[in-house]
């Protein structure tokens, strides 16, 4: 495949709002076009409207637009698009049956269990794609060796793809799924997803079931070993669900763009952008492949035309749309992952790794209690931003026009009603003006505040007593400045998560609203150089020109890398490379043309770290297998990633995947432009920045000559965008006609202690930023499952006072309780505490909220200061640290001590030296009570605690840098403002609920009362003052400690308070002790949630915190009951162990229904894949779906909980810690209570028990662990006439209503609050 001569080419990239269209002609010369994506006054198609209009103009023939386009003139056709993302986010694909293996019918509903988003109490997650479920009476199991499962009847034993030997245990019965498939096609429904599990590595049934398919006349049937042959049912049904959902709709649309054109296009070579960045034919383009399709072109054209500029430093692609910004980076190849989550459907499938932030110039500007907000909310294209004139709010967009940033005589004249008048200076200051006013109102009115009382209500004296007006440039300008802040934190994030510098590069600057922002966010990053490609305005179709066609075969495998297998290796992969070679010969290439790439997917045995590995600079040797040398290439990587390797451990190969690519021979042009004349502005206007309007040049990109260099303040402009060169930067073109940015330092770091709203926006976003990047120190550094790979951990930031300012990630049960231990620790040896030491600690007593939960505190010093000048801590669970069972949380404990070693003030380093020693010594030490053991891990509880002191260090290191530009005074000013602004928060919600409580009630107090299973009562009062916006939560009467775990620590009793503050609020704000500020807390001691000093607390932090929510919850009449309940289990023998929660019914609210089959409030935690848990763990299981009926009946309905039956193939011990087995979840305001949860065992022996809430007990080969967890309460009294209908009065939300994120930096955060 060669370039086409004598014939033009198009690339196009049609996206949601604008068509983007790159030509190159006959003789060589390109074009660039961009029209509407919907114009259906003028035209059908964009895309062939764009190629209608470059032939007719460069021919001078006419292209009638009713009539089909002459293709004798075209050499191909190119093209990236959104109709697959649009149709996800819009929920308008095709009508689709899931067919699935029986008992798992709900398996795709429950997903990971974990709720998108913490604090949304209505658990807002997008519907299924599916319309109907067929079960399928089908089962095959993996072979274990020591499988002990007693079962008579003959089994058929397979052999899986990846040499894994399977059992059929029930035979597909095809008769059975043809009846109900013809049922299905009479519904009308006629595209059809089949997930069977383990067909990933054994694929008869599903191939069997897929032609009995397309036999009846399904027109789309897709099988999930053909979509994505990997691991893990969940992601891998989701994938084939999609793929079945979204590819008819790319059918219908290519159908449609085809006969737009004469022949349909035969004979001329069509290509598709999918989302792993490479390009495949028109007939091959399918659903689960094409999420990505627009975005990534700009990554290939960035890629191409940035890193070679740029003398190959690592890139950082910056494309800032309207609704969002996409960031991704480059660094010689191209960065993908393996699985990511859009319009809440986690797909599994190469794609590149995108990360998409809700900051564009659409994003909507808020003002609220006290701080500049930016998004996540966006105009969109219609109203659009104010200026638009169709009534729309103020944006980032009106932002930079109001600064002078955007001029409206170069932009066309599209806007308006009649889409015909200029961009509207005029109604983006009128809003500007009334926002200001407001903001000038709070801050006068907060100032007279403070004069009047001192601050009374404050953490810090000064919070009142800054600036009391603010202009409106000003205002403009400080949404600027929050919105880069927001776009900086995923580039960091995205650089420092696998170890590179985000200084050492480059910004490649694309998309219509980039080029405003580009400099300012550089210099936040420290970057040197900003570079902006001549077409960055229609990138993304540049991209589709200069990309190879590429074809991906992948299949899973279950070898060790060793010796052994290499034979093996290197016959599956010369396999799949000659699968590949030939594929991309049969497209019309040359073997000259196609390079292959061979990737191992690798990981450490026992671990769930894996990476996709290329031995690209590795060559092979006779230790490795012929396509090089995987060891090497691996160790490296996972050593930069992660800070370690594991010599003495197994690696794993997971996957083998060839990635083969047909070169098209397009390169990348560079036409040599000449510098002539002098250097001349077409216009001088007046641009606002920090220090107020400056004169700046204005430029024509098209005129610029390239032998000069252009000082900030400047704007350059061409017809797709415009560039804002800030007044440190010096822009200059490069002979292509790019332009490149030198930048220069900012030089506006002077700032004084008095509040700055704007800056309180930013050092926001700063102080979390330390948080998260400590966090990714000490997931790249730990070495236990559960700190590494389920991110069980928190990390945060303290004032001098050990009051928390920042916290990430938000688990519940860690928010505010790290505070309580760093303030504990300054009370009891503040006054020993010197530079180089760390304090170890997890008791109960001193904020901790059970004895796993180890927190490691570092005191910061300054120099010239005598006692810490702030604190940073740590927070993880470890996996055991000794006591009566192993994982030190044992069901029936019933003293601290059971629960294994306990540090209240400990030493972990002493003068810069770690106690190895000495911490050795007090995890054993439990070993001296009876039936416990020491940890029984030590060597992860070592490493673990060193990775801990690390990410410490991180968070001193980087509060340092932050101090050395702003001074220590106002770096802690500003934590006080922050801590202020949540307490603002507070107070106002509290004045809120106070105001409408005395309307309705005349009454400021509120109380409820709620129980756990064994009676004991847990009772709140809550006076509420109005005027303060104050409130004291009063648990007096709350029942005494009890004999057994279910006793909570007080910091488990604050974090629930904070969780519930926070939901109520209903507003992103700062998670720290401001929260609390305005709240006093009443725990009588000696209760069951302030108990004595020995008590056992593991199940008062896993139960009685859901409890302390439903009794807030209550009180506030917020909603009606969740499950409150996490429902552990754990089984294990000596030579395993496991451990989950799992789901249940989330409570019903007004307006909305109940979610079922999630986790709610205290706890998020993924549940383990089935397919995952069958092939490490001697457990089959059975049956996973939803408990119809659980949930409680009224208007709205409660969710149901969920049915989870566990089939044992060894003798294990089964422990299980639960609640809700005899109280039941309440209802609100005659809404009817969920049902109670129960545990069952069935025996082998046909003897069914119920083990009760609470019990340890052995387990034999054949046994059956049956769990029933409970639903959620119902809200409302139930209409007769619609009873059991309550589910349908959901009240509906559109997913893409709020904006929705992307990429690892977003998969990392929910994986972090999913733990």
């Amino acid at each position: 495949m060669t370039e086409t001569e004598g014939k033009f080419d198009f690339a196009i990239d049609r996206g949601g709002t604008f068509t983007d269209v790159f030509a190159r002609l006959p003789d060589g010369r390109e074009r660039v076009l961009k029209l509407l994506s919907h114009d259906p006054q003028n035209y059908k198609d964009a895309p062939t409207e764009g190629i209608r209009r470059v032939l007719e103009e460069e021919t001078g023939q006419a292209f009638p637009r009713e009539q089909p386009v002459e293709t004798s003139l075209i050499g191909w056709i190119r093209m990236g698009t959104t109709v697959a993302t649009n149709a996800l986010l819009e929920r308008q694909g095709e009508r689709t049956a899931l067919l699935v293996t029986k008992g798992f019918k709900d398996l795709l509903h429950i997903g990971t269990q974990a709720r998108p988003k913490l604090f949304d109490l209505e658990v807002a997650v997008p519907d299924v794609l599916y319309e109907e479920v067929i079960e399928v009476d089908e089962r095959v199991v993996l072979r274990q060796d020591g499988c002990q499962l007693p079962r008579k009847e003959p089994k058929r034993i397979v052999t899986g793809s990846t040499g894994d030997s399977l059992e059929v245990w029930r035979e597909l019965d095809i008769q059975r799924v043809e009846d109900d498939l013809r049922g299905v096609l009479s519904r009308g429904i006629h595209s059809l997803a089949v997930l069977l599990l383990h067909s990933y590595t054994w694929s008869a049934h599903e191939k069997a079931v897929g032609a009995l398919a397309r036999r009846l006349g399904f027109t789309q049937v897709s099988l999930s070993n053909e979509v994505m042959p990997m691991v893990r049912a969940v992601p891998r049904g989701y994938t084939v669900c999609a793929d079945a959902y979204l590819t008819p709709k790319i059918r219908q649309y290519l159908k449609g763009f085809t006969s737009g054109f004469s022949g349909g296009l035969e004979g001329v070579s069509v290509l598709f952008m999918q989302s792993d960045g490479g390009l495949t034919p028109m007939e091959q383009f399918c659903g689960s492949r094409a999420v990505l399709s627009g975005p990534a072109g700009g990554v290939v054209g960035y890629a191409i035309t940035s890193y070679s500029q740029t003398e190959n430093k690592p890139v950082i692609g910056f494309d800032m749309g309207g609704t969002s910004t996409d960031v991704s980076r480059y660094a010689g190849h191209y960065e993908h992952v393996f699985e990511a989550t859009t319009a809440g459907v986690t797909l599994q499938a190469p794609q590149l790794d995108i990360n998409t932030v809700a900051a564009g110039g659409g994003s909507r500007l808020f003002f609220r209690s006290g701080m500049f907000v930016v998004g996540p909310e966006s105009a969109g294209a219609h109203p659009g931003p104010a200026c638009y004139r169709k009534g729309g709010p103020l944006t980032v967009t009106d932002a930079n026009l109001a600064l002078g940033r955007l001029l409206p005589s170069f932009f066309p004249r599209i806007f308006g009603p009649g889409e015909d008048e200029p961009l509207s200076s005029e109604e983006t200051m009128e809003h500007f003006q009334q926002l200001t006013r407001e903001i000038n109102l709070f801050l006068s009115t907060k100032q007279s505040q403070s004069s009047a009382n001192g601050s009374a209500h404050s953490n810090n004296s000064k919070v009142m007593s800054g600036k009391s007006e603010m202009s409106m440039e000003e205002v403009a300008m400080g949404f600027i400045r929050v919105a880069n802040e927001a776009m900086c934190r995923p580039i960091r994030a995205l650089t420092q998560a696998k170890g590179h510098d985000t200084s050492q590069h480059v910004l490649a600057c694309f998309g219509g609203a980039g080029g405003q922002h580009a400099c300012a966010i550089a210099q936040a990053l420290g970057m040197k150089t900003v570079f902006i490609h001549k077409y960055s305005g229609v990138l993304s179709a540049y991209g589709l020109a200069l990309a190879d066609v590429v074809e991906e075969v992948q299949e899973p495998c279950s070898l060790q890398y060793n010796p052994r297998s290499f034979s093996e290796l290197d016959h599956r992969v010369e396999q799949l490379t000659q699968r590949c070679t030939e594929t991309l010969r049969d497209r019309g290439f040359s073997s000259s043309q196609i390079t292959t790439e061979v990737f191992l997917h690798l990981r450490y045995e026992k671990t769930d770290c894996a990476l996709m590995v290329t031995a690209t600079g590795y060559p092979g040797n006779s230790r490795s297998c012929k396509s090089g040398d995987f060891c090497s290439a691996f160790t490296k990587r996972y050593l930069q990633e992660f800070g370690f390797t594991i010599p003495d451990r197994p690696i794993m190969v997971d996957d083998i995947r060839v990635r083969g690519s047909g070169k098209s021979g397009i390169k990348s042009v560079t036409n040599t432009k000449m510098g002539y004349g002098i250097l001349k502005a077409t216009t001088i206007t007046k641009c606002y920045f920090e220090d107020g309007y400056l004169d700046t040049s204005v430029y024509l990109w098209e005129e610029l000559p390239c032998d000069h260099n252009i000082p900030g303040p400047a704007i350059i402009i061409d017809k797709n965008s415009t560039i804002l060169v800030e007044p440190s930067c010096v822009a200059h073109l490069t002979e292509g006609g790019d332009v490149c940015i030198a930048v220069g330092s900012d030089p506006h770091c002077l700032l004084g202690t008095e509040l700055n709203t704007v800056q309180l926006s930013i050092f926001s976003h700063r102080f979390m930023s330390i948080a998260e990047q400590m966090g990714r120190v000490l997931q790249r550094t730990s070495i236990s499952t559960n700190i590494k790979e389920r991110l069980d951990f928190s990390c945060a930031v303290f004032g001098p006072d050990g009051g928390l300012v920042s916290n990430a990630p938000h688990i519940p049960v860690h928010l505010g309780a790290m505070q309580e231990t760093v303030q504990y620790q300054i009370k009891s040896i503040g006054s020993i505490i010197k530079e180089g030491d760390v304090i170890l600690s997890n008791h109960p007593c001193a904020g901790g909220s059970h004895l796993p939960d180890l927190t490691v505190i570092t005191p910061v010093f300054r120099r010239g200061v005598s006692g810490p000048v702030f604190f940073v801590a740590s927070r993880g669970h470890h996996a055991d640290i000794g006591g009566i069972t192993p994982g030190s949380m044992p069901p029936h404990s019933t003293s601290l001590q059971q629960e294994g070693a306990v540090f209240t003030s400990f030493k972990l380093v002493t003068a810069g030296v770690f106690q190895e020693e000495a911490v050795t010594e007090a995890l054993m030490a439990p070993a001296q009570y009876p039936d416990c053991s020491g940890t029984r891990n030590l060597h992860d509880n070592l490493s673990d605690l060193r990775a801990q002191v690390a990410a410490n260090q991180r968070g001193s290191t980087l509060v340092g840098e932050l101090i050395d530009s702003y001074g220590l005074a106002v770096v802690q000013a500003y934590m006080g403002y922050i801590q202020s602004n949540a307490e603002l928060a507070v107070r106002d919600m509290l004045k809120e609920f106070a105001r409408c409580r005395r309307q309705q009630t005349g009454s400021l107090e509120v109380e409820a009362e709620d129980f756990m299973d064994d009676g004991t009562p847990i009772r709140l009062r809550v006076q509420i003052n109005e005027h303060e916006g104050s409130a004291v939560f009063d648990f007096t009467g709350t029942g005494t400690e009890v004999w057994g775990n279910c006793n909570a620590p007080r910091a488990i009793t604050l974090s629930a308070l904070i969780y519930c503050l926070r939901c109520m609020v209903g507003q992103d704000i700062p998670l720290n002790q401001g929260c609390l500020t305005p709240i006093k807390v009443i725990i009588p001691s000696g209760s069951i949630l302030q108990p004595s000093q020995n008590a056992a607390v593991v199940g008062g932090n896993v139960l009685t915190s859901q409890r302390v929510v439903d009794v807030i919850f209550r009180a506030f009449e917020v909603c009606a009951a969740s499950q409150g309940c996490m429902n552990n289990v754990t089984f294990g023998s000596e030579g395993s162990g496991y451990y989950e929660t799992v789901a249940g019914g989330a409570g019903a609210g007004p307006g909305w229904t109940g979610r079922s089959g999630v986790h709610s409030h205290m706890t998020n935690t993924r549940i383990t894949d089935p397919e995952i848990l069958e092939k490490r763990y001697p457990v089959v299981l059975e049956h996973f779906s939803l408990r119809p009926g659980s949930g409680g009946a009224g208007e709205y309905r409660g969710g149901d909980g969920v049915i989870r039956k566990l089939l044992f193939r060894n003798k294990v011990v089964l422990s299980v810690l639960t609640e809700r087995r005899s109280t039941r979840p309440y209802g609100l305001h005659g809404g009817g209570c969920g049902a109670s949860g129960l545990n069952q065992l069935h025996r082998a022996d046909g003897r069914v028990l119920n083990l009760g809430a609470k019990t340890t007990v052995s387990l034999e080969p054949g046994d059956m662990f049956c769990l029933y967890t409970p639903g959620g309460g119902g809200y409302g009294e139930e209409d007769k006439q619609t009873a059991g209908d309550g589910r349908l009065l959901k009240k509906r939300r559109r997913f893409n209503d709020n904006f929705s994120e992307r990429g690892s930096v977003f998969e990392y955060r929910m994986a972090q609050e999913g733990v």
